[in-house]
Parts: structure tokens; C-alpha cells; sequence
């Protein structure tokens, strides 16, 4: 059998980091640290540039957007992920996934790479995808509802 990477689970700390508007999108912004690591200033500011520079030409290209998601910023042991998510046609949720490695002097190239995200993160997408279930698929959709869930503070 071949030897594959294994790596022991340590629960991470979640944060809530408020919220953030690029034209009709709003997000939550989360925050996932490994032991040892922090959000720091520097990775929020790359966050919000990706949300405003990157995402919109995303959020139109595949249309029907709901307008509404979340960012993850998550510093892990080697390196940094910023997941930004949103729903369209009311039930489906696109991302647009940026890695960057600690030292790395770029991001690696995450179009070819399958990644979805790690088992933290996750934990993160399963109360959002709850979250969006409570709120928005009913008759009487509640967006700022929506907006005010949160995961739980504390360790995933």
C-alpha cells in the first residue's frame, strides 16, 4: 500500500470578522486559524482585493447571483487560503479559491487544482449551506437574516 500523507486532527479557531460589500454582493467574513497563527491585517487587506478585484468578473460571468456569501481567511500551517463563496439561482454555491504559501513570492495557480477545501473549512461551508437553508429557500426569503448567522465562535 502506498504511503499517503496523514495529518492528525486539531480543532481550529473560527472568528467572526464582520462583514464586507463589493457592489450588490455582501459577505460574512470568517476567520480560521491554525495553532500559532492569526489573521493578520496583511491577509484581510489580500481578502478584501480579491473580493473586489477578482470576484465581480466571477460573480457576472456565471449570473443569477443571489447577492449574498461568505469569505474565508484562513493562515494554516503552510500556507494561506481565502475561499470567497456565493449563492446563485437560489440554491447553488460558487467559489473563487485562492492559495498562497507561506514565502511563496505568488499564488498557486488554483484553476487546474481540484481542491474544494480542507476539513475545517468545510465545517465552515456545512453552517453556511444550514444557514442558507433556514433563510433563503422559503417563501419568504430573509437575506439580513441571513447575513447575522454565524458558526458558532470558537474551535471547528
Amino acid at each position: 500500500m502506498p504511503e499517503t500523507p496523514i495529518e492528525l486532527y486539531q480543532p481550529r479557531g473560527v472568528s467572526d470578522l464582520g462583514q464586507a460589500q463589493t457592489g450588490r454582493l455582501r459577505v460574512k467574513l470568517y476567520g480560521l486559524v491554525a495553532a500559532g497563527r492569526e489573521v493578520t491585517p496583511e491577509m484581510r487587506a489580500v481578502a478584501v482585493r480579491i473580493l473586489t478585484d477578482e470576484v465581480p468578473a466571477k460573480v457576472a460571468a456565471m449570473g443569477e447571483s443571489n447577492d449574498l456569501g461568505f469569505v474565508i481567511i484562513h493562515p494554516g500551517d503552510g500556507g494561506v487560503s481565502i475561499l470567497v463563496q456565493w449563492w446563485v439561482q437560489g440554491s447553488v454555491l460558487c467559489q473563487h479559491f485562492h492559495r498562497q504559501l507561506y514565502g511563496a513570492a505568488a499564488p498557486l495557480e488554483t484553476a487546474t487544482r481540484p481542491a474544494i477545501g480542507c476539513v475545517w473549512e468545510l465545517a465552515i461551508i456545512d453552517a453556511e449551506r444550514q444557514a442558507w437553508c433556514r433563510t433563503m429557500m422559503q417563501a419568504d426569503p430573509e437575506p439580513e437574516r441571513y447575513l447575522a448567522m454565524r458558526l458558532v465562535e470558537g474551535a471547528v
